[in-house]
C-alpha cells in the first residue's frame, strides 16, 4: 500500500493519505485498578470543518445548561434477547446498516460479523500488526462516516511499539476470514502499556474521529499536552489534527485523563466520556475542548478551578466504566468491576440527576454499550478478558430496552 507519510514531532502524527488504486477499484465495486480496566487498587496488576465543540451545532463549547429538561427519575432496563454467545475477549462493537454487528476480539486480533437476527458469527479476518498483552490488543472499532461508499472499518489497536489507528476495506465478496483489506495506518505514536491503553474510537456528529487514550501507567503523560497519552484526540478521517482543535497543529482535544474507554454524544451533540479512577473515584465527564480533567493531580471532583469536574462519580468497586451510550435522555455506562449498567439522567453538562444501576451481577463484567436506535441498546459482556469468571455462553451480546 502506498501513500505519502508525514511525521510531526511532539504529537507524532503518521498517516497515509491515499488508498492504492487497487484498493480504490475494489471499493468502487463493493455494494456498499487501579480501576485499571476494571479492578480497583493502585498496583499495575490490580486491577469539518466544524468547530471543536464535541459536535455542538453552534460550534460552542459545553457550558452550564440552565432549566434543561431532565429525564424521569426512575428508568428501567429489560433484556430483550441474547443476540450472540461464545465470543472471546470481545471489545469493540460497530452496528452495520443492515442490522448486523461487527465485533472485535482483543486477544485474537480478529473482527467478526454477527447476524443481528440469528447470532451466527462469521470471522472477517485478522488485523495484522496487533500485539495483544495485558489490556492491550485489538480494541475499539468504528465505521467510516462514508461507509456506504468507501466500506472502511477503523480500528484502534496495540502494536509492538505503540497504540495506533488504522482503517481497512471490508470486502464482503471475498471468502470468510479474508474479507478485511490490509490495515492502512492513519495515526500512530499513542503510548502503550500493559495497562491503560484507552482504546475507544467513534465518529462524532461533525464526522471527525475521536479516540480515548490512556496514560499507559505513566501518570506524567496526562498533564503533558505534547503527549498523546491520557487524552481525548480529535482527528480527520485521514488522521490529521481536526480543524479547530484547541492546540494548534495537535490532535489533542482534552487532557488530564487517566484511561478513557467511553465516548458518546447526547441529543444536543455534546460529548461525554467515561474514565477509570485509581483507588477512589471513577468519572463521567462532559468534554470541553482544551479542558484539563485533573489526573493525576485530581481524582473525581476537585476544588481546584483549573480542572474540569466530572458531572458524576462512583467508587471504583461500583463501576470501573468502559463503554457508554446515549438513549432516552440518559447516558448508559457499562461497568467492569461493578458488573452493572448505570443510567445517568442528564441535567446539562454540569451535573446529573441521581444515577441508577441495573443488571447488577447478572451478566458479569460489562465492556461495551452501543445505541441500537430509539430505546434499544447493544450490550457486550467481558468475562473472558482474564479478570472475569466466565460462565457457559460467555462472552455474549445482549439487546436491551431502556427507559
Amino acid at each position: 500500500m502506498t501513500g505519502r507519510t508525514r511525521r510531526f514531532e511532539g504529537t507524532k502524527i503518521v498517516h497515509r493519505r491515499a488508498v492504492t488504486a487497487v484498493l480504490a477499484a475494489t471499493t468502487l465495486l463493493l455494494t456498499a485498578g487501579c480501576s485499571s480496566d476494571g479492578d480497583g487498587g493502585s498496583s499495575a496488576t490490580g486491577s469539518d470543518s466544524a468547530a471543536p465543540s464535541g459536535g455542538t451545532p453552534s460550534g460552542s463549547t459545553p457550558t452550564q445548561q440552565a432549566a434543561e429538561a431532565t429525564p424521569p427519575a426512575k428508568g428501567s432496563v429489560k433484556v430483550v434477547r441474547t443476540v450472540a454467545t461464545g465470543l472471546k475477549t470481545p471489545w469493540g462493537l460497530a452496528p452495520l446498516p443492515d442490522g448486523d454487528l461487527l465485533v472485535s476480539s482483543r486477544d485474537e486480533g480478529t473482527i467478526s460479523r454477527v447476524d443481528g437476527k440469528t447470532g451466527r458469527k462469521t470471522e472477517l479476518g485478522q488485523v495484522s500488526g496487533v500485539s495483544a498483552a495485558g489490556e492491550g490488543g485489538l480494541l475499539g472499532i468504528a465505521l467510516s462516516p462514508d461507509y456506504a461508499s468507501d466500506h472502511m472499518v477503523y480500528a484502534y489497536f496495540t502494536s509492538a511499539s505503540d497504540n495506533r489507528i488504522a482503517r481497512m476495506v471490508y470486502d464482503e465478496r471475498k471468502p470468510s476470514g479474508d474479507q478485511l483489506g490490509a490495515p492502512d495506518t492513519v495515526f500512530k505514536g499513542i503510548p502503550k502499556g500493559y495497562i491503560h491503553n484507552g482504546g475507544r474510537i467513534a465518529f462524532g456528529p461533525d464526522k471527525m474521529l475521536y479516540a480515548g487514550t490512556g496514560e499507559s501507567g505513566n501518570t506524567g503523560l496526562s498533564q503533558d499536552t505534547k503527549s498523546l497519552g491520557g487524552k481525548i484526540l480529535r482527528l480527520t478521517p485521514e488522521g490529521d489534527p481536526a480543524p479547530g482543535n484547541p492546540f494548534p497543529g495537535s490532535a489533542v482535544y482534552s487532557y488530564g485523563h487517566r484511561n478513557v474507554q467511553g465516548l458518546a454524544w447526547d441529543s444536543k451533540q455534546r460529548l461525554f466520556a467515561s474514565e477509570f479512577g485509581q483507588d477512589t473515584w471513577d468519572e463521567l465527564n462532559a468534554i470541553k475542548p482544551g479542558g484539563n480533567y485533573g489526573w493525576p493531580d485530581a481524582e473525581g471532583k476537585s476544588d481546584d478551578k483549573k480542572f474540569q469536574n466530572p458531572i458524576d462519580q462512583w467508587h471504583t468497586d461500583d463501576a470501573s466504566p468502559s463503554g457508554i451510550a446515549y438513549a432516552e435522555g440518559s447516558v448508559w455506562m457499562a461497568g467492569l468491576k461493578g458488573q452493572r449498567l448505570w443510567r445517568i439522567p442528564l441535567k446539562g453538562t454540569e451535573e446529573s440527576a441521581d444515577p441508577q444501576d441495573f443488571l447488577k451481577g447478572e451478566y458479569g463484567r460489562l465492556r461495551t454499550v452501543v445505541s441500537a436506535g430509539g430505546d434499544k441498546l447493544w450490550l457486550v459482556t467481558s468475562n473472558t478478558d482474564g479478570r472475569g469468571s466466565p460462565q457457559q455462553g460467555d462472552d455474549r451480546i445482549l439487546e436491551i430496552q431502556v427507559s
